[in-house]
């Protein structure tokens, strides 16, 4: 009988001497999906000036190409306010993946780049900590010509890093544009 007493007694110290926080399962993150990236260009100098591209890619990772446009050209020696949404369209409605990547501010960063045409890009917001996001930036054509431009989102970036080469992460996105500068 005394056995049992003091085995009644060691179970309160048992009970909270366990650690169940190891079965405490970590919270998923899942991957944006996003079909459709629309990049909007408003020129500086003349507001009515306004130059779209846009990728869609309404079948997510199916066969089909993603759809890529590119509204007119760009006008050289001068700048562009630049703004981005992605969506995801697979949803009914469509999901706006752009409020996801301003809210999660710290695990995202636009990417720029260009090729055969000279380009200066300005990140124009920042995430919590002062680093980059890119959702807003300045578009500079430096001169006239024919190339493209090259935009990417990553997910879960090093902060502070010296460009995609030292991001790491995963890209969400990438597609490059092409591009003329009269």
């Amino acid at each position: 009988m005394k056995i049992f007493k003091y085995a009644l007694l060691a179970i309160p110290f048992l009970y909270f001497s366990c650690d169940d926080d190891n079965d405490t399962p970590e919270p998923i993150n899942e991957e944006e999906v996003i079909t459709t990236m629309t990049v909007t260009l408003v020129n500086h100098q003349n507001g009515s000036d306004v130059v779209t591209m846009q990728t869609q890619d309404l079948d997510g990772d199916g066969p089909n190409a993603p759809v890529v446009t590119v509204s007119g050209p760009l006008t050289a020696g001068t700048s562009y306010a630049g703004s981005i949404q992605w969506l995801n369209e697979m949803e009914d409605p469509a999901e706006d993946i752009t409020l996801e990547v301003q809210e999660e501010d710290d695990e995202h960063q636009v990417f720029f780049s260009a090729s055969g045409v000279g380009m200066e890009f300005v990140y124009m917001d920042f995430d919590g900590n002062g680093n980059p996001l890119g959702t807003q930036f300045v578009l500079a054509p430096l001169g006239a010509g024919s190339g493209s431009v090259t935009i990417t989102l990553v997910h879960e970036p090093n902060k502070p890093n010296d460009g995609l080469d030292t991001a790491g992460g995963s890209i969400d996105i990438q597609t490059t544009f092409p591009v003329t500068v009269e």
